[in-house]
């Protein structure tokens, strides 16, 4: 099949993040994807290596009007060109046209996952949309992961990997930290540093690291902290593997925290409205996490008044393992897609 996704920069690690798996993954599976994305300077720390089958185009106002393919994947909503719209209105046959929408465990997504959405006006007036909603229930298109996910990660050296950034303390605990401005960092920054086990803290590049410095906790007593560059996705997954517990954000690091198996704490992304309160507390009936790994989301996040928790990563392993598991058994998101686009999708 020939693909083509569309995606606008947002978040920069978060959408250009999820985009770009997406189309590595069909191109994996033997398609030829176009990836049109509006800022694709980020691929060039984020997947340099680019992926077979996949080609980034550049998707400004100047960007020229290309034919569709078979499958048009508008991620999260953004609305491709109209004059593209207009060219798929005309193509013979009409190409599949998806909308890939935001991961919830909420349960609205069962509920809208393959809906049909007619476009009833404008250059589309006639097509029609589906809805792909990722999710953690068999009843959702699942969570995207490569099919060599389980042999990269069973032949993988943790302690050779955190040694090139200077992690050699066999009796540390590490600890990897991407997140957004969570106003419990300083009182995590404490409790590391008061901790009973030095911590190997490994900042992510950007906002996260620009946190920790803005908090006004230095390493020292048992933290020791080690500030990252900019690090691929495949990096990344080391990077979690390689750590004992692991702060993440957004979508696309939470489906590789759990596809990691190790022990991990979400920072949601945060909206204005309150709404992903509501979010985090279903993702959170899912996991299924002890109370204490509970309360320390909910804190991490600013729900409620509660002061962080002790970590307690021994106690919190049993629960990653058993998430990594129920991930493991989910529909895989590119076969999804795939089966929408030939039409045996869900209806």
């Amino acid at each position: 099949m020939r693909w083509d996704l569309f995606c606008r920069v947002i978040d920069n690690h978060g959408d250009a993040g999820v985009c770009w798996r997406v189309a590595a993954a069909l191109g994996a599976r033997g398609g030829q994807v176009r990836l049109w994305i509006d800022d694709p300077a980020l691929l060039a720390w984020m997947a340099p290596a680019g992926a077979p089958g996949v080609e980034v185009v550049h998707w400004d106002a100047h960007t020229p009007v290309a034919e569709p393919g078979d499958v048009v994947v508008e991620a999260f909503g953004c609305d491709p060109p109209p004059a593209f719209v207009a060219r798929m209105a005309a193509a013979r046959p009409v190409p599949a046209w998806l909308n890939l929408e935001y991961l919830s465990a909420e349960s609205y997504v069962e509920r809208s996952h393959g809906l049909p959405s007619p476009v009833l006006q404008g250059p589309g007036a006639g097509l029609v949309k589906r809805f792909v909603y990722p999710g953690f229930t068999p009843r959702t298109a699942g969570l995207l992961r490569e099919a060599d996910l389980p042999a990269r990660r069973a032949g993988f050296d943790p302690n050779a990997w955190l040694r090139q950034w200077g992690v050699e303390d066999p009796q540390a605990q590490v600890v990897s930290l991407f997140c957004y401005e969570p106003a419990a960092l300083p009182g995590l920054l404490r409790q590391l540093r008061s901790g009973p086990r030095t911590t190997e803290l490994l900042v992510t590049a950007g906002r996260a690291a620009a946190a920790v410095r803005a908090a006004g906790v230095e390493a020292g007593g048992k933290l020791r902290l080690r500030f990252l560059p900019l690090i691929d996705q495949r990096e990344y997954d080391h990077l979690l593997w390689s750590c004992d517990l692991n702060f993440v954000r957004g979508e696309d690091s939470l489906v590789r925290a759990l596809l990691a198996g190790v022990p991990f704490v979400w920072h949601i992304y945060p909206q204005d409205d309150g709404a992903h309160h509501a979010k985090l507390q279903a993702f959170l009936d899912w996991l299924k996490p002890p109370a204490d790994l509970r309360e320390f989301f909910l804190a991490w996040n600013g729900v409620g008044q509660g002061a962080l928790p002790a970590i307690d990563v021994g106690g919190w392993r049993e629960t990653a393992r058993i998430a990594r598991e129920r991930a493991e058994a989910l529909p895989e998101l590119s076969a999804e897609l795939e089966r929408f686009a030939a039409g045996r999708g869900r209806i």
